[in-house]
């Protein structure tokens, strides 16, 4: 029976040459990925949300009364991103001796509609900083184990005396893993981040032209 070769490339025994430094690194590459794919999920589901909910606009304006549209598009937009413009549009006509009171209508309405949208926008946009951060750095994060761990494997190389290419390839091998690690958490989090400003983009548009049609109707009647 053949004996079991021993893998000089193993993720094992670069586990066990490794010292506290590249332990680390590979310890925070694992929580960079852990956070990048609760990240990615939790965006995902709500995303899917957003998206399923622009369509209730245009129940919005079939509805027979502004009460009855409101209360179909809260039923359907479990995010809060179309709901509060017409919920929040109306309270231009409550506004009472305040400052905002002394404002003309239009610009009351205006106001709070620029207002939601600026709310909207920071509530869709929650985490792609987060998804930027972890695609732009986990590359570099797993250069720096591969450069350490290069480093220790001469290190100890030169210690030993002794120069062979058969002792030098195996440790200068395990410690490029560190490279490839830092591009498996990056592109991940960097494909994810895209296609969620794709849709932010589209849910923005959608949202800026629900508010001018609620402007028209607010300012018009």
């Amino acid at each position: 029976m053949t004996p079991p070769v021993d893998n000089p490339f193993s993720l094992a025994r670069y586990w066990e040459q490794g010292d506290a430094i590249g332990h680390g690194v590979a310890y925070l590459l694992l929580a960079m990925s852990l956070v990048s794919w609760f990240c990615i999920l939790a965006k995902a589901y709500s995303t899917w949300r957003v998206r399923k909910a622009a369509g209730a606009v245009d129940a919005f304006w079939s509805a027979p009364t502004l009460d009855d549209g409101i209360t179909l598009l809260t039923l359907a937009d479990r995010e809060g991103v179309y709901s509060p413009l017409p919920v929040h549009g109306r309270a231009h006509a409550s506004a009472g001796s305040t400052l905002a009171g002394e404002m003309s209508r239009d610009e009351q309405v205006i106001r709070i509609l620029r207002q939601q949208i600026t709310r909207a926008t920071h509530r869709v946009e929650g985490g792609l900083t987060l998804l930027a951060s972890i695609g732009a750095t986990a590359p570099f994060v797993g250069l720096l184990g591969t450069v350490w761990g290069i480093y220790h494997a001469l290190a100890n190389v030169s210690a030993s005396g002794t120069v062979q290419i058969d002792k030098v390839a195996g440790p200068v091998g395990e410690a490029l893993i560190m490279t490839g690690f830092g591009l498996v958490v990056a592109i991940p989090a960097v494909l994810a981040y895209n296609a969620f400003n794709r849709f932010n983009r589209m849910t923005l548009a959608e949202l800026d032209g629900f508010a001018h049609d609620l402007q028209s109707y607010f300012t018009g009647r």
